[in-house]
C-alpha cells in the first residue's frame, strides 16, 4: 500500500510544481519603480478562465499532496 501512496505522491509533486511554474507572477512590486506603477492598475483585477483554474488546481493539488504526505508519515 506505501509503494502506491509513494508513486501518487510522486507524481503530484511532479505535477505541483509544474503548475507553480505556469502561474503568473503577482509579486513583482519591484517593476513599479521603472514603469511608473502602470502594472498596479491591472495587477487589482480578479483572476479569470485559466488563471482561476491553475490557482484552485494548485490548491487543491496542494492539499492533496499534504494529505497523503501526511498518511505515508503516520503509516
Amino acid at each position: 500500500m506505501s509503494e502506491i501512496l509513494e508513486t501518487i505522491l510522486l507524481v503530484v509533486s511532479v505535477i505541483l510544481i509544474a503548475i507553480v511554474l505556469l502561474q503568473s507572477n503577482k509579486a513583482s512590486d519591484a517593476g513599479q519603480i521603472i514603469t511608473g506603477g502602470n502594472e498596479a492598475l491591472f495587477g487589482k483585477m480578479k483572476e479569470r478562465g485559466l488563471e482561476l483554474f491553475i490557482s484552485r488546481l494548485t490548491m487543491i493539488l496542494g492539499l492533496f499532496f499534504f494529505c497523503v504526505s501526511f498518511f505515508l508519515f503516520v503509516m
